[in-house]
This record gives structure tokens, C-alpha cells and sequence, in this order.
């Protein structure tokens, strides 16, 4: 194989597979992660759960309904990650080209490490070798001279579900550059990259069922059926040309964490908790990931799926759990729940590399809040009154909250960077519930949750 050298690692049924791998005695069940309530939704399946027709994104009941006797357990994300991060320790063994797709997928260009690892093939074995040594799981390695390519090797080398067990993949496909049409023709259209349920059923309408026909049609009929962009993009991919580089270190959009219920929820007080606990672990998040946010988002549907957002956008950036608690609960105040709630969420977007953010980074000053709230012992009580709330056009919900943080500066600033970094060791050590933010925490005379 000449050119470059793309390799698309995909581990098997992550989750489930984690789970597993903590727990030998589910080891042959079907063994579903998420869904643990009536409302949720499949998180990962193992192959002896796909084998009854349960997948990713399944609703909860659907899953039970298909498979009764499949074991139901909730995500451990903590688990996964530590799993990802090992993961990846052992894609930069190979090279420092990593474009991370998901928590168990990846791209890598390879195409430097032949002279060191030898031929794509023994590149793709010493991967799957090294991933079942660090970590005891099992992944599924394509090989192609690009993205589009590798990815659809990497699906065709996996395991196949069936009712007698998992039938073994062949856990590595390699695509030569000479091969590269043979290998795409034949599969179906829906394989490719931007065809959904509505633009391949137009393509079908034109005669197109596999990627072959449809690098037959001239790129103008393709165009005239799915748009200007959409016609040339997937003619170029039909004949196999995807010139997009593998991106490292690709900083995320956005970080979120939503909730969703399995009965609808009205006590705006257990929501403001539900909410703070999920914002802090957000700001945790960001602060994990090196960054910091420029908005914070709170995110809610009703029963009926009827689904709103709020927004709040600060002038400097900021990862302090506090000061994304403060900024999502006029948000929140700011929506009815009387219908009541069946998702929660909250989300920090306009990410930036901590160290590149512009201006001064917001932070709470600890001193400013005491001695507001020893002259007004209303502070930051949610029963308090809240000029913002009830308006959800309000341009600045955050701006009358008393608890919506300052810049602090001097030495405040850093005592608070030094909490912040002894909160992040203490959850690193015993798990995101090791540490709360006191505003997710039951009031005076409250039950605790």
C-alpha cells in the first residue's frame, strides 16, 4: 500500500464489553448498558443482546420487550473513560497522529510507522494485540489509503451477532489502494457517509442500491436529485476519494450531561438540585479536558417531547463548578415546569484551550458571595425572588441571579484554582459522587436525595 496509511480502530461493543470484563460471571449474557429505566435508552449492547435486535439508542422498553432476560446496568462513565484513556495510550505507541472519534473509536495515520512496524497488516495485528494485553477488550481494525475507507474495513471486520453466540470477525481488514473499488462497490448506498433514510430513498427511486450504481450516474444527475453539495460530495465518495486528513488532539464543541426521567418531574427545588450536581460534574469536564466555556446552556423537554433551551453567554471564559451551578439555576428559573420535566440538561459550549482563552477567566470569588449573603440572608436561596425569572427572553438570565459570579482576582483567584484542582484529585481518586456542590444538596429540613 502506497500514500497514506489510514487505520480505523473500533472497539467491540465497548460498554458491554467493560462491563463484562469487570464482572466474569456475565460473561455469554446479554448484557445491555443504559436503559436501567422505563424512559431510557440503550447505551451499548453485547453481541448476545444484538442477537435478539436490541441496539444503540433503543428505547428502554423496546429492549426489554425483545429480550427479557437481558441484564440491564447502568453506565459507568468514569470506567469508561479510564478504559478510553488506556486505549489511547496504546494508539500513540504507534503514532502521535490520533484523531479520537468517540470514547472506543479512533483514526490513525500509520503511514510513517511502516518503517518501524512493519507492513499495514502487522501495523492492524500489533493494535489488536496491544488492546487485548492493556485492557482485556477486543476492537476491530480497518485499513485503508483513507477515513472513509478504513471505517467501512474497520465494520467489516467485526463480530457478527447470532442466537448460538457471537460469530469472530476477522478482527482486521486491509483495503489496498488496487482494491479500494472492488471493496466499496458492492456495499449497499446507505454505507456512505451523508445518506440518510430520505436521500437514499431518493436514490433508490433513481435505480441505486449499492455504491457501484451509484458511481455509475453521471455527478449532474446525482446533483440534480440531492443538491449541489450533496451530489458532488457523495460522487467523489462513491468512487472512493475522501481526502480529509486524520485531525489529533480535535477539541471538542461542546461538553454536556442531560437526565432523563422515568416519571415527570414538577418540584422545581429537586430539579435546581438535579441540575447543579450535572453542571458541576460539566465544569469538572472542561476542566478535565484542558479547556474553558464561553456559554452554558440548560436544556428541557416535557412529557409531550416538547423541547426548550437557555442560554447564557459570559464576557470571559470560565471552568468553575460554582460559577456554572450560579449561571444555570436563573436558566432554569426562567421555564415552567408545571407540565412536568421529563429530561434535564445542561451543556458548556464555545470551548477554548484554557491557556489561549482571552481575558481574565471567571471565576467565584468566594469573599464576594459571603459578605452578600451576610448582608442579605436571602441570597442565593432558591426560594428567593428572582427579577430574571419568568422571562424566557430575558437577553442576560444570569444577570440578577445573586449568586452569578464576578472576575475575581489576586490571591482569591488562585486559593480558588487550588479548591478546584483538590475537588478535581478527590473525584479522580473516589468517583464524581465523592464530592457535591452544596447546591445540589436537600435544604434545611429536606429529605436528602
Amino acid at each position: 500500500m502506497s500514500g497514506r496509511i489510514i487505520a480505523h480502530v473500533d472497539m467491540d461493543a465497548f460498554y458491554a464489553s467493560v462491563e463484562v470484563r469487570e464482572d466474569p460471571s456475565l460473561a455469554g449474557k446479554p448484557v445491555v448498558v443504559g436503559g436501567t429505566g422505563g424512559r431510557g435508552v440503550v447505551a451499548s449492547a453485547s453481541y448476545e443482546a444484538r442477537a435478539y435486535g436490541i441496539r444503540s439508542a433503543m428505547p428502554a422498553g423496546q429492549a426489554r420487550r425483545l429480550c427479557p432476560r437481558a441484564v440491564f446496568l447502568p453506565p459507568r462513565f468514569d470506567l469508561y473513560k479510564q478504559a478510553s484513556s488506556r486505549l489511547h495510550a496504546v494508539f500513540f505507541e504507534v503514532t502521535p497522529l490520533v484523531e479520537g472519534i468517540a470514547l472506543d473509536e479512533a483514526f490513525l495515520d500509520v503511514s510513517a510507522a511502516t518503517s518501524l512496524f512493519g507492513r499495514p497488516e502487522a501495523i492492524a495485528a500489533r493494535l489488536r494485540r496491544r488492546v487485548s494485553e492493556e485492557l482485556g477488550l477486543s476492537c476491530s481494525v480497518g485499513v485503508a489509503p483513507n477515513k472513509l475507507v478504513a471505517k467501512l474495513a474497520s465494520e467489516a471486520a467485526k463480530p457478527r451477532a447470532s442466537l448460538t453466540g457471537p460469530l469472530p470477525g476477522q478482527g482486521v481488514v486491509v483495503v489496498a489502494e488496487a482494491d479500494l473499488l472492488g471493496f466499496l462497490w458492492p456495499l449497499p448506498v446507505g454505507a456512505l457517509w451523508g445518506v440518510g433514510p430520505a436521500s437514499r430513498e431518493r436514490l433508490h427511486r433513481l435505480g441505486v442500491a449499492t455504491v457501484g450504481e451509484l458511481a455509475a450516474l453521471p455527478e449532474a444527475t446525482l446533483v440534480g436529485a440531492l443538491g449541489k453539495a450533496a451530489g458532488r460530495m457523495l460522487h467523489e465518495l462513491a468512487w472512493g476519494r475522501d481526502s480529509r486528513p486524520v485531525v489529533p488532539e480535535r477539541a471538542p464543541k461542546s461538553i454536556g450531561h442531560e437526565e432523563t426521567y422515568e416519571t415527570d418531574l414538577r418540584d422545581k427545588a429537586d430539579l435546581e438540585r438535579r441540575l447543579a450536581m450535572m453542571a458541576d460534574q460539566v465544569a469538572a469536564r472542561v476542566r478535565s479536558a484542558g479547556m474553558v466555556a464561553r456559554t452554558v446552556t440548560v436544556k428541557l423537554r416535557y412529557g409531550d417531547f416538547t423541547t426548550l433551551t437557555r442560554s447564557r453567554t459570559f464576557p470571559a471564559p470560565l471552568d468553575s463548578g460554582p460559577a456554572l451551578v450560579a449561571a444555570t439555576r436563573p436558566l432554569l428559573r426562567s421555564l415552567s415546569v408545571t407540565e412536568g420535566v421529563r429530561l434535564l440538561g445542561v451543556s458548556a459550549s464555545g470551548l477554548l484551550p484554557k491557556e489561549h482563552a482571552p481575558g481574565q477567566q471567571l471565576q467565584l470569588d468566594l469573599g464576594s458571595v459571603v459578605s452578600r449573603r451576610a448582608s442579605d440572608p436571602g441570597a442565593g436561596d432558591p426560594g428567593a425572588s428572582d427579577p430574571g425569572a419568568g422571562d424566557p427572553g430575558a437577553s442576560d438570565p444570569g444577570a440578577s441571579d445573586p449568586e452569578c459570579p464576578a472576575p475575581s482576582q489576586g490571591l482569591a483567584a488562585q486559593h480558588w484554582e487550588e479548591a478546584l484542582g483538590a475537588v478535581d484529585a478527590v473525584r479522580a481518586r473516589f468517583g464524581e459522587g465523592s464530592v457535591r456542590p452544596a447546591a445540589a444538596l436537600p435544604g434545611r429540613g429536606e429529605r436528602q436525595m
